[in-house]
């Protein structure tokens, strides 16, 4: 199979592509992971996940955007927008969705 202007075989856009029976056998709905090793240093016991896609992982090295979030760990209802607000400063030019949980 292959993508033509941002269609599965220039018919069905990608992302409605995946589960589409006609385009079982071009489209593999396996999505890319990977997992990373990062260190925290904080004082408090604080655990969070930060899933995001490659809109904020252009911009932000991994590492960085942990301390982004434990330089704004008091501020956790909000600290995922800062995250979109930063990497759109940075000049991330992809769309930019991210979640922070925190696990207590």
């Amino acid at each position: 199979g292959f993508v033509f202007k941002g269609r599965v075989l220039g018919i069905l856009a990608v992302t409605r592509s995946l589960g589409d029976h006609c385009m079982k056998e071009y489209v593999i709905a396996k999505p890319y992971t990977s997992e990373k090793n990062v260190v925290i240093a904080s004082e408090e016991d604080t655990s969070f996940i930060i899933l995001a896609c490659d809109g904020l992982w252009d911009v932000f090295k991994d590492q960085e955007a942990v301390d982004f979030v434990l330089a704004r760990i008091h501020e956790r209802e909000v600290v995922a927008k800062y995250l979109v607000e930063e990497a759109l400063k940075r000049g991330s030019t992809d769309n930019i969705t991210v979640s922070v949980a925190f696990l207590v």
